[in-house]
């Protein structure tokens, strides 16, 4: 949620921000709503004000046994009533609307983000490793990991499709673990080597935590619906993030760095034809989480560590990719600012979207009303929060399927997983 006395104050600045994210005209329509708002409000107090005082002036009047203006100004209070009634109306239509627009409105970009319509604007920021190393670049033409895992043994959409229908998969022996071990490893990565506290939240939460980080109203689509009350989160950021919602967090304790492995569970509305095939995009997949809970001013420093956190996963397993800053055009719904990691995959030869990192600034914190209290003062501050992944799991599956494959179609494990597998050095061949 925005804050209307700085739009009022900058409509100019709010309005240039979110018409590059194509919310133009939106400045001016909350301007003119919090001026209805506030005229309003001010006939509403003038009302009352006046109705007090014609109500003792009536008194005044029947103690003087003047009839006639007793009369008069009961009249008058009458009519005062109506104005306040009305006035009443008119507050609560402009300030329902008003909080309305507010909340559909996306998050102000950071000044250093490059201006662009979509993916087309993103700059790369760096790329790290050499694709032709890995055992996939000596091959003319890669598998992709939906064939891999089928001559495995270990994939099967078919059956996902006969009980969950389109977007799931059935993971079967070697790659289940793998898939496995690639959740454990980033937690403990996250973890031991990050200093990030594991979380195990609720998968289940009510509409007031989706508002807060974001999803509601806007997104509604895109998020299953369990029951009147419950939606299953589309990421444990929901979950992670509304632990400080409604609390005031002591500035020493700042910052708060949480991590959790969860299934998230997207409907993929916006989606419709695209990654149709393989585990690219689906309904159901494990996500390890990354948040962040700063002041305002470690924020940007913090956003910095967390991509490294997360960079240091595909590191850690060698597999290549590439950190991109995202346009104004391509950012999220509550972001300020986002970096996207992006693994090299050899049968698409191209990088894919493997994490997103991004910091909210204090959009979140005012819409979950998260705030934390210096040494010594007594007034509060909206909090920061930061979100990312470290990593998605299953398209890190599909990655070092489809990197450490080789002509026969065995996979390579890599170095990092190998505890992690009970010593399995390879997948469809001898340990």
């Amino acid at each position: 949620m925005h804050d209307i006395k700085a739009i009022r104050d900058n409509p100019e600045a709010f309005e240039a921000a979110w018409s590059a994210k194509g919310r133009s005209g939106a400045a001016a329509e909350a301007v003119r709503l919090d001026a209805q708002l506030r005229a309003a409000q001010t006939a509403l107090q003038e009302a009352q004000a006046r109705r007090n005082e014609s109500s003792k002036l009536i008194g005044q009047a029947k103690a003087k046994k003047d009839e006639a203006e007793a009369q008069r100004l009961m009249a008058e209070v009458e009519a005062l009533k109506g104005d306040m009634a009305h006035a009443l109306v008119d507050e609560d239509r402009f300030g329902g609307e008003l909080k309305d627009l507010l909340a559909s409105l996306p998050n102000i970009p950071a000044p250093e983000v490059p201006k662009g319509e979509d993916e087309a604007g993103n700059v790369e920021v760096r790329r790290w490793g050499d694709p032709s190393k890995l055992p996939a670049g000596r091959l003319n033409n890669p598998k992709d990991h939906v064939d891999l895992g089928a001559a495995l043994g270990g994939m099967d959409f078919e059956a996902a499709a006969r009980m969950s229908g389109a977007r799931f998969v059935v993971l079967k022996s070697q790659v289940a673990r793998l898939e496995r071990a690639l959740g454990q490893f980033m937690l403990d990565l996250q973890t031991v080597q990050n200093g990030y506290v594991e979380i195990s939240p609720p998968l289940l939460v009510k509409d007031e935590a989706l508002f807060g980080t974001g999803q509601l109203p806007k997104f509604a689509e895109d998020l299953f619906k369990t029951t009147v009350d419950h939606w299953l989160i589309p990421t444990a950021e929901v979950s992670l993030t509304n632990i400080v919602r409604e609390q005031i967090t002591d500035e020493a304790e700042l910052p708060l760095r949480m991590t959790a492995l969860t299934p998230s569970f997207r409907s993929e509305a916006g989606a419709s034809g695209r990654d149709t095939r393989g585990m690219i995009r689906q309904h159901q997949f494990y996500k390890v989480e990354l948040v962040s809970i700063t002041t305002p001013d470690q924020s940007e420093a913090e956003h910095e560590r967390m991509v490294q956190c997360a960079e240091a996963v595909l590191k850690a397993l060698e597999l290549p990719f590439r950190t991109m800053l995202l346009c104004t055009g391509d950012m999220g719904f509550g972001a300020r600012k986002t970096y996207d990691l992006e693994v090299w995959l050899p049968s698409q030869n191209t990088y894919r979207e493997i994490s997103s990192c991004s910091n909210c600034g204090d959009f979140q914190a005012r819409r979950m009303d998260a705030r934390f209290k210096k040494a010594g003062e007594k007034g509060t501050h909206y909090v920061h929060t930061l979100n990312g992944s470290g990593l998605a799991v299953g398209r890190t599956l599909v990655a070092v399927l489809e990197n450490y494959q080789d002509e026969t179609g065995r996979i390579t494990v890599p170095a990092a997983l190998v505890p992690y597998m009970g010593g399995v050095t390879h997948i469809g061949g001898a340990a």
